[in-house]
Parts: C-alpha cells; sequence; structure tokens
C-alpha cells in the first residue's frame, strides 16, 4: 500500500504535468516562428514518451539505489542558505534544488518531474540541432527515420528523466551543440550551456572545448579567421580560468605530471568499481575492448536484469549504427566535412577515451554514455546524408549523359 503522504505527492507533480505541457507549447510557437523546424506533434509525443520514463524511474528508485534521493534530502529543511550550495558537480545540484524545494514547497515527485522537464527540453535542442544541420531525411533498416530512432532511445530518456545531474548536463550539452553552429546569432546559448555543463561535470567542459576547438579550426565551414581566432581565444580562456577546477575534478590540481597521475588515480578508480556487483575487469582489457566495452556492453550475455536486456537491444541497434560508418566513402566524407561534425567526433571521441580509463562498472557505463551519445548519431546521421546525397548526384550525372548519348544519336 502506498503512504497517503506519497500519495498526495504523486497527485500534486501529476497536476503539473498538463501546465508544464502548455509552457511547451508557448515555447515550441515561439522557436517554430524562429527556426522554422519544430514538429510540434512529434515534440508533444516526445515529452508524454519521455515523462512515462520519468514515471519508470520513480518506481525504479524504490527498490533501487537512486541518487535523487540524495539529491532532494539534502537540501530540503538544509540550516544553509541558498547561497551556500551555490558551487560545482553535486553541490550545484543542491543549488538548484534549493528554491524550489524551500521558496515553492516542491516534494521529492515534483522535483524528479520538474527535472524530467528539464531532460526534455535537451532533447528538444537535439532534434533542433539535427534539423538545422541535416535536411535531408534517412532511413535505416529499409523504412525506419533515423531522427525518429535517435530521438525516441529508451536508455537516453530514462537517464535523463529524474532529479540528478543526467537531465541538467544533457540539456547543457544539447544547447551547447545546437548554439555553437552558430556562435555569432547563439552566444546567449553559448554561454549558458557552457557554464551549466561547467557547473554539473567541470571535466565535461574541458572535452567539448577541446573538440570544439578541433572543429572550429579543421572543419570545412564558411567561419572567416577573424571569427576562427575569437572563438578559439574565447574557448581558451574558458580552460585557463577553469582549469584548477576541472583538474580538481580528479584530484590533480597542482600536479606536475598530469598523465602520469591521471592513469594511476584512473587505475586505482577503475579497480574499486570494478569490485561493485555489475563491474568488469576492464584494468585487464586492451584499449579497444575497453573502448568496445563502454560503447556498447551490456550486450545480452553480460546484461543484469530486464533493464539490462532492454539496453542490450538498444545497444545492439549502436552498433549496427556505427557499422555503417566502416565504408571507404567515410573518408572521402570526413575530408569535407564540416565544423560541427567534427567537433562532434572529436568530443565523442575525447570523452569515450576518457571514460574508459575511468569506468569499470556497467550501470555507471550505461548511465554515463547517454552524455555523449548523440554527438556520435549526428556524426552517422551527417554521413548516410551525405551517401545519400551522393547517390542523388550519380543518378543525376549519369542520366545527364545517357541523356546526352542519346541526342546525339
Amino acid at each position: 500500500m502506498l503512504d497517503i503522504n506519497i500519495l498526495l505527492n504523486i497527485i500534486s507533480a501529476l497536476l503539473l504535468v498538463p501546465f508544464l505541457f502548455e509552457l511547451n507549447q508557448v515555447l515550441l510557437k515561439k522557436l517554430k516562428k524562429k527556426y522554422g523546424l519544430i514538429n510540434k506533434k512529434k515534440l508533444n509525443l516526445l515529452f508524454v514518451y519521455h515523462i512515462f520514463f520519468g514515471a519508470i524511474y520513480y518506481i525504479y528508485a524504490f527498490s533501487n539505489p537512486s541518487d535523487s534521493k540524495r539529491y532532494f534530502r539534502v537540501p530540503n529543511g538544509s540550516n544553509k542558505s541558498w547561497f551556500e550550495f551555490f558551487g560545482t558537480e553535486t553541490t550545484f545540484i543542491d543549488f538548484i534544488s534549493y528554491p524550489f524545494i524551500n521558496f515553492f514547497g516542491f516534494s521529492y515527485e515534483m522535483m524528479m518531474l520538474l527535472f524530467a522537464w528539464i531532460g526534455y527540453w535537451g532533447f528538444v535542442f537535439g532534434f533542433l540541432f539535427f534539423r538545422e544541420n541535416i535536411k535531408e531525411k534517412v532511413k535505416v533498416f529499409r523504412k525506419v527515420d533515423l531522427l525518429t530512432l535517435i530521438l525516441f532511445f529508451p536508455n537516453m530518456h530514462f537517464w535523463s528523466a529524474s532529479l540528478g545531474k543526467g537531465a541538467l548536463i544533457f540539456f547543457g550539452l544539447m544547447l551547447f551543440a545546437f548554439s555553437i553552429t552558430r556562435p555569432e546569432k547563439r552566444k546567449t546559448g553559448i554561454l549558458i550551456s557552457s557554464l551549466l555543463i561547467f557547473a554539473v561535470r567541470p571535466h565535461m567542459f574541458l572535452l567539448i572545448a577541446i573538440g570544439s576547438l578541433y572543429g572550429l579550426f579543421f572543419g570545412k565551414n564558411l567561419v572567416s579567421k577573424r571569427k576562427k581566432l575569437l572563438g578559439g581565444m574565447a574557448l581558451l580562456t574558458g580552460i585557463f580560468l577553469f582549469q584548477e577546477k576541472i583538474l580538481a575534478v580528479m584530484n590533480l590540481n597542482g600536479s606536475s605530471h598530469l598523465i602520469e597521475d591521471f592513469l594511476s588515480l584512473a587505475a586505482e578508480r577503475s579497480n574499486s568499481l570494478s569490485n561493485a556487483s555489475s563491474g568488469v575487469a576492464m584494468s585487464q582489457y586492451s584499449l579497444p575492448e575497453k573502448i568496445f566495452t563502454f560503447w556498447f556492453r551490456p550486450l545480452f550475455l553480460d546484461a543484469p536484469g530486464i533493464l539490462g536486456i532492454i539496453v542490450s537491444i538498444e545497444n545492439l541497434i549502436y552498433l549496427l549504427l556505427f557499422a555503417k560508418l566502416l565504408r571507404k566513402s567515410f573518408f572521402k566524407f570526413w575530408k569535407c566535412a564540416p565544423a560541427n561534425v567534427k567537433s562532434s567526433l572529436m568530443i565523442f571521441i575525447l570523452t569515450s577515451f576518457a571514460m574508459t580509463f575511468i569506468m569499470s562498472n556497467l550501470g555507471i557505463m550505461i548511465r554515463q554514455k547517454t552524455m555523449i551519445m548523440y554527438f556520435m548519431f549526428f556524426v552517422i546521421y551527417y554521413f548516410l546524408a551525405f551517401e545519400n546525397s551522393e547517390k542523388v548526384k550519380s543518378k543525376v550525372q549519369n542520366f545527364g549523359a545517357a541523356k546526352s548519348q542519346l541526342s546525339q544519336v
């Protein structure tokens, strides 16, 4: 039987859903007017789908360890003032939660819904990121629309639909990806997303800054040298200003041998995580095995429970999508790939390498990789759209050649 207080909290949270839905309509209307890319029907369905996974996570948290309980408990009725919670990582989540819990009286259930809504807007900006940069529709597995498939992967929704870092970091990363494609017009979006990413995961800010620099200078784009220089200086300035906080994440601030100390600390953390119930002996793996494990496991045989089976199906689809890049034409595409594609791949690769040295627990890997998978999906989507356009060009050229020959006859 549900406790009466829990039941009342659930009802109060459910009453918020229509309000958030109507708020979505206002915001989506503004985005449609500004960018003309919004598919309200699909994004409204996505909202319902995402809230459904928020409900699943809420039920899951009843019988499983969940950081969401801690994120509600600590700010709730704390003797500290709001700004005493201001900081990075865990304390930043407390800082965001504090006013809703202590000033507006939000229950645990209402906070779960609020963060699920924030996670949903990560998908909205992810949708805009894809649609604005890739006009062509791409079908995979014969009849499946790739963008729809990407938007509705269940694991992506499960870990971004609860009170915690997952929803905020996903929102920040997708807002950054959308904003950085038009940096001269979306300075506010870049600033907000960069600060949010840094506040939630400082090391992730370093990785996206390096990835963006790579795309900015090596991607094929129409950005002037002056803007490249200004953008590069801005990102490097951000890295310089926040370097101590970024290094402090791995206790490397003040280190004079960064690489050696990082590898040593990573090995210690990997060994400690491998002792958990879903641990993997990553320290004994070669680098390719570590990368494969981070990207595609669990894969049925090592699936932990029902959730693991669902994740395994999703991982199999990831594997099949990744395999589409194993073509000679990808290297031709890479030479002329635009900045956002090169940045996306670099962010994905850098983060994957960093995570494989630290992660050795399947549960943590499943959750952590949701932060960056959309960057790789973007590369795959763009490449497949490029291939389709090349096929169309080839057909047009062949048709033109055949028509020319017929006219000569």
